[in-house]
């Protein structure tokens, strides 16, 4: 087969599904118009950034073709006059952020063409359609008997995978899509084991999947032909939607907003359980359920894309359950993908997040009870439940399926152990993305708990009582060096006594006393003194200066110099002493 002869080798390691976030850092006027440098990041790693330049042209065009979405933008208006001014282009580039902002936070939005090349010209500039048509033309060489129809442009959400309507030459009134993929991030399966089972995917046979016509596969893509449906999908149904219109036009803003009726949403909800529970049996990975990916024939939902986990292709709600740390096998993602499925099924529209606080009124308690356990707060914070539970809630359990097909789906051993091996390797990076994101997390919520304004107040607080009670540590420890200082000096070490048993005289102390005689000074000094004595000892020595005094003519008391000018409760000396001198 001459199918994609000189294909590009491996696979795609970008994650479309990966959330960029934009902000505007600066402005900058030039002759006759003003340049923003916006700065764009990939996920929550800071390394992961660049920078592009825009002017408000470059928004408008952006606008412009988003139009055919049909949601109100805030882009900020054109002016024509006094566009350069200071203020105005201050005013203007908060304008443009808060465009910025919508855009990238809305889920349809941010995941197309023309907003990803708006933001990452680097990573998404090619023509995805034309690089599709080419493989396309390559393969109908070696298989003349198909005719390509028209490009069905952007009818879904991925940038690249690619769909065209076609038909047999031999049978012109019957229509097929033929839709033509690359290799994602999650494909784990050898080329042998990747073609091999490409090729078994028009052998399933099931009453709730949507059978393959054609199937083929190489090195770095795949290339699937299936009936089309003039009825469309799921999604086409809640939406009101025509099944050729673009993605955008489709499903961004929906005419009218309603819900399926109950016995519809009982029916389509076990037909979808019964084949997830069939294929995670036979150990065949999925994890692609959207309502898009639903097909309606009559009153049967069939499951579409089966291929996509061979592939390698991120899920479309791959953004809302990284997120969560328990929702980390295959089945819990097809669990968790339910729970969006179901809430389009019960509302007519898509959460306005995850996980959802409180569910609208709903036609039955038991809808309300299977989306609290697969969109709850609890239910992504506990983990979720399995397919089997679904199946056995009050909402499922009481459906009856008439159906004469019998299900054939047969996998040999080998390919089924390649299966196990890739499905492994594909949690694996969705726990280790999770992990990312959660020590992500926390640093942001320590980081903006540290700088709120009540955390600073806190802060300013403890540091003013610590302040106060160091200073009060080293006054204390200033008056104890002090106190030490003092005794040190004052003959601490001299053994104490008591008041009440004075130290009896010395009389090796009576040749040291001093008297002013005659004119003449003589000092009296004595080592007997004690650093221990009271108020009543000062009282009297005082008494005995005084008969001192009396007592000798022509002499005068002169106070002792010394340690009693140091210290001010310094015992005066013992006066019986000189008395006996």
């Amino acid at each position: 087969m001459a199918f994609m002869e000189k294909p590009p080798a491996g696979k795609v390691l970008l994650d479309d599904t990966v959330p960029l976030t934009a902000a505007i850092e600066a402005s900058q006027s030039l002759q006759s118009h003003t340049e923003y440098i916006i700065r764009v990041q990939r996920g929550i790693s800071v390394e992961n950034s660049w920078q592009i330049v825009r002017r408000y042209s470059d928004f408008d065009l952006l606008n412009n073709s988003l139009q055919i979405a049909g949601l109100s933008l805030p882009l900020p208006p054109k002016k024509l006059i006094g566009n350069m001014d200071r203020e105005f282009i201050a005013e203007r580039q908060k304008g443009l952020q808060n465009y910025l902002n919508v855009i990238t936070t809305n889920h349809i939005l941010s995941n197309c063409e023309l907003v990803k090349k708006f933001l990452d010209p680097n990573n998404y500039s090619a023509n995805y359609t034309e690089i599709a048509l080419q493989h396309v033309s390559m393969f109908f060489r070696s298989e003349p008997k198909w005719e390509v129809v028209e490009p069905l442009k952007d009818i879904g959400w991925r940038i690249r995978k690619k769909y065209f309507l076609m038909k047999i030459k031999n049978q012109p009134k019957e229509r097929l899509v033929l839709s033509w993929a690359d290799l994602g991030p999650d494909k784990y399966l050898s080329d042998k084991d990747f073609q091999c089972l490409i090729k078994l995917l028009p052998s399933c046979l099931h009453p709730y999947i949507y059978r393959v016509t054609f199937a083929t596969a190489n090195e770095s893509s795949a290339l699937l032909i299936r009936v089309f449906n003039e009825k469309g999908t799921l999604k086409d149904l809640i939406y009101k939607a025509k099944p050729k219109d673009p993605f955008l036009k489709k499903y961004c803003s929906p005419k009218k907003v309603q819900g399926l009726e109950l016995q519809q949403i009982k029916t389509y909800g076990r037909q979808v359980l019964e084949v997830l529970k069939f294929l995670h049996d036979k150990g065949f990975p999925y994890g692609h359920l959207h309502a898009s990916n639903v097909m309606l024939d009559g009153d049967t939902c069939r499951l579409l894309d089966l291929e996509n986990s061979l592939l390698g292709l991120p899920s479309f709600y791959r953004s809302y359950f990284s997120q969560f740390r328990k929702i980390n096998t295959l089945e819990s993602v097809d669990v968790h993908c339910f729970g969006h499925l179901l809430y389009e099924m019960t509302y007519g529209r898509p959460p306005d997040s995850v996980p959802v606080d409180s569910f609208p009124p709903a036609p039955s308690m038991a809808v309300v009870a299977v989306l609290e356990s697969t969109l709850s707060c609890e239910a992504c914070k506990n983990g979720m439940p399995t397919v089997s539970r679904l199946l056995q809630m009050p909402l499922f359990s009481d459906v009856l399926l008439t159906t004469s097909e019998k299900p054939q789906f047969k996998i040999p051993t080998k390919l089924k152990e390649a299966l196990r091996i890739a499905k492994e390797c594909i949690e694996k990076r969705l726990i280790e993305e999770q992990k990312q994101i959660h020590q992500h997390r926390r640093l942001t919520r320590a980081q903006s708990h540290h700088g709120s304004e009540e955390e600073r107040k806190k802060r300013k607080i403890l540091a003013r009582k610590k302040s106060k009670r160091s200073a009060v540590e080293n006054s204390e420890e200033h008056s104890a060096k002090y106190s030490n200082s003092n005794n040190s000096g004052s003959g601490a070490s001299s053994p104490l006594t008591s008041p009440s048993s004075p130290t009896p005289p010395s009389t090796a102390a009576a040749p040291g006393l001093g008297k002013r005689c005659k004119g003449r000074d003589v000092r009296v000094t004595s080592t007997s003194s004690t650093s221990a004595s009271t108020s009543s000892n000062s009282l009297t020595s005082c008494e005995h200066r005084g008969a001192l005094t009396a007592s000798t003519p022509g002499c005068e008391w002169r106070e002792p110099r010394g340690l009693t000018q140091l210290h001010p409760e310094f015992p005066k000396r013992n006066f019986e002493e000189s008395r006996n001198l």
